[in-house]
């Protein structure tokens, strides 16, 4: 709860329909997992955001809101039209609740080796062999994490805090903290249904 009292008041804007709201807002009505992103020109942050997007539909059918939130609206157009997030966007541009939680900010030396870190090296193959792109603008040494908040910010069910420029919590631990990794079991099992076929139609059975 300290973390939510520490960035409950912070206002942020929307990245699409320009609105401000205050912070505590996104988690009054639902349950939501918010995702304090780098830059959105960051090729590690759209992996990222493609792998929370994976889960969209199973947040989505439990009532849970998938939130993220950037430090600048440089680049977020081009993250929108990419279609790397599936959620609601939101810029603070203060970077007041990047500070206020604490999050972890790289120098121009430090940031270097950490480009050089196993983790970094296989997120930039990762990025290539799905070309997401990506560019070096903006603010290049902030990084942020992963809040999964109940409804009403009762509770703070997982705290994730980037150590690192491409660590990010797997979505299989945001399900976990909702209690729902049985969704993504379900999920693969629809998708492997065996298929049968006949002259006039084929169908999924099971």
């Amino acid at each position: 709860m300290e973390e939510l009292s520490k960035i409950a008041e912070n206002k942020v804007k929307s990245a699409t329909s320009k609105e401000e709201v205050v912070v505590k807002s996104l988690w009054e009505e639902k349950a939501c997992v918010i995702t304090f992103f780098r830059r959105f020109g960051c090729a590690f942050c759209r992996l990222a955001a493609k792998d929370l997007s994976s889960i969209k539909s199973i947040l989505d059918a439990n009532n849970v809101q998938l939130i993220g939130i950037g430090v600048e609206e440089l680049g977020v157009e081009d993250f929108i039209n990419g279609k790397f997030f599936d959620g609601d966007l939101f810029i603070d541009s203060e970077k007041k609740c990047y500070t206020d939680l604490g999050y972890k900010r790289f120098g121009m030396l430090s940031i270097v080796s950490a480009l050089a870190t196993k983790t970094s090296r296989d997120a930039i193959f990762k990025a290539r062999s799905e070309n997401v792109g990506g560019d070096m603008k903006g603010d290049k040494y902030q990084v942020g994490g992963t809040l999964v908040i109940s409804k009403g910010g009762k509770e703070v069910l997982l705290n994730h805090k980037q150590d690192s420029l491409a660590d990010h919590v797997h979505p299989s631990e945001i399900l976990k903290s909702l209690n729902l990794e049985a969704e993504i079991k379900n999920d693969e099992v629809e998708e492997e249904k065996p298929v049968t076929c006949n002259e006039v139609t084929c169908e999924a059975s099971g």
